[in-house]
């Protein structure tokens, strides 16, 4: 939000996801040589923000420019329930029932579909994942540690007006007042502290406050040195 200022996080980052790298931590954030987990991937790029910031408006533009595969959490669900599976099924009774999707689950989905296109994929833009710190830590352990952390940073004002206007047109039960504040709620004491458990060389915050072609701006200078430090 508006207010939310980085603070630095002690500790040794973990490894960043890149060719060669043994990208597995275990506690404290430091490498765990023992252990075996995506090998050589292609950088990976976790997208924060709260509720109306502009991460899915933003991921098309960066997948656009940079060519990387965008991996939405909620759209990688959908897509295995599609799909007829038996864990497809299982995710449909629990999604209607109301309850969280198992972190497992969410793990094993983001692994398999980076795994189907690490050999095509410039990188991996992750959208709607982390949204807990145990996820962060999980990722960061299972599988690898993002290269870094792009965070659209709005304030909570900004934020309900655009979702209330979303809200006219989307026909999405959570795009009301009520709900939208409870949204907000829990990204501040939830999703928030996400953000804190990444060094703080690896968070960068962008404000997306202005057009969306504004916030782009402002975005692909992050991913324009990504990609000219892994050419090198």
């Amino acid at each position: 939000m508006g207010n939310s200022k980085s603070k630095k996080k002690g500790g040794e980052s973990a490894p960043a996801c890149a060719a060669g790298a043994a990208d597995r931590v275990g506690a404290g954030g430091q490498p765990d040589p023992s252990s075996s987990s995506v090998q050589d991937l292609p950088p990976v790029v976790f997208v924060l923000g709260g509720p109306g910031s502009g991460k899915g408006t933003q991921c098309g533009k960066i997948v656009a420019e940079f060519g990387l595969a965008h991996l939405s959490t909620g759209d990688l669900l959908r897509a295995e329930v599609a799909s007829g599976s038996e864990l497809g099924r299982q995710l449909e009774q629990t999604m209607a029932s109301g309850q969280l999707v198992s972190n497992d689950v969410m793990l094993r989905l983001l692994r398999e579909n980076i795994e189907r296109q690490r050999a095509t994929a410039k990188g991996f833009l992750i959208d709607g994942f982390p949204r807990e710190l145990q996820q962060a830590e999980l990722f960061s352990s299972q599988i690898c540690a993002p290269r870094f952390v792009l965070f659209l940073e709005l304030t909570e004002p900004e934020m309900l007006a655009r979702l209330l206007e979303r809200g006219k047109t989307s026909g999405r039960a959570d795009d009301n007042e009520e709900s939208i504040k409870r949204r907000f709620k829990t990204f501040q004491e939830v999703s928030l502290p996400v953000l804190e458990y990444f060094p703080e060389e690896k968070r960068k915050v962008v404000s997306s406050l202005g057009s969306p072609d504004d916030v782009f701006a402002r975005v692909r200078c992050h991913f324009a040195d990504l990609f000219a430090a892994t050419e090198q």
